[in-house]
């Protein structure tokens, strides 16, 4: 049976494979993003095959966008059945530039250079807000569409840092372990109504948002890429079709008995203690 789906941040890597798995399946897919030129290519892409698809602007941050956007994703396909919040990010104002502190870094004065006691609020803010508000906004506009219906599901994501924070990053770890605990959160409060709420903790995949961190321009890795791999028990990185199965599996009614779970797909990396 034909669902409406929605996609959150949809023009990227990540989520574009996702929306285009759901689109395969037969289902009608709005793909959202705060680029329209990135939504409308993906659509782009999904129509070429034959897919049903609508790619719209829409900021997660921002409840009158959304809304916009659920009004031309209702005039078009009807209401919403699976909602994925793909949106999210880092910001390098979130980031130290070492994983460890050192008493000498303190007198650091290196251009860019940033401990802990330098992080920006403004940048924590907006890593938090990108995450945990981006996925509450649009689940405040669509899943209200789904309330009494059948066969209904949200999927959030998470990442595998939520379990254990990594180096360097502690406002998108953070931000991160709050999208798990809301998803948790979400799962006991719509148990009532019908939707299910579960969310997806990727690993390492290379992105446009990681690619210069990881590799350097000649295709070889990074020493934090090398890090990762070595602590990566697959000994890869991830490709965005490895997160299909489970995507589908989560929202399919086949699930019906499964909410308020969050998957790690990380090759084992959450799983591994470096010994």
């Amino acid at each position: 049976m034909s669902k409406v789906v929605v996609v959150t941040g949809a023009g990227g890597v990540l989520c574009s494979t996702i929306a285009k798995s759901f689109a395969k399946e037969g289902h009608k897919v709005a793909v959202l993003d705060l680029k329209l030129e990135a939504a409308e290519k993906v659509a782009a892409d999904i129509h070429s095959d034959g897919g049903e698809v609508i790619g719209l602007m829409a900021d997660v941050l921002n409840k009158e966008s959304l809304e916009k956007a659920k009004t031309e994703i209702n005039q078009r396909f009807g209401t919403c059945d699976i909602l994925i919040n793909g949106a999210g990010g880092n910001h390098p104002l979130g980031t130290t530039s070492n994983p460890y502190l050192q008493e000498e870094d303190l007198t650091n004065t290196a251009e860019g250079f940033k401990t802990f006691f330098d992080l920006d609020p403004d940048g924590i803010k907006f890593v938090f807000n990108l995450n945990f508000i981006g996925t509450l906004l649009p689940t405040q506009i669509f899943a209200k569409d789904m309330v009494g219906k059948k066969g209904c599901s949200i999927l959030n994501i998470s990442s595998m840092n939520a379990f254990t924070p990594l180096t360097k990053i502690p406002a998108y770890s953070g931000a991160k372990a709050a999208v798990s605990n809301f998803t948790q959160w979400l799962a006991v409060h719509f148990a009532k109504v019908g939707i299910r709420v579960n969310a997806l903790a990727p690993g390492f995949f290379l992105t446009e948002q990681n690619r210069t961190l990881l590799t350097n321009s000649d295709g070889s890795l990074t020493q934090r890429g090398q890090q990762i791999i070595d602590q990566t028990p697959m000994g890869r990185y991830g490709e965005p079709e490895d997160l299909i199965s489970t995507t589908l599996f989560l929202c399919d009614e086949k699930s019906s008995f499964v909410t308020g779970v969050v998957i790690p797909i990380d090759g084992g990396f959450s799983a591994y203690s470096g010994v």
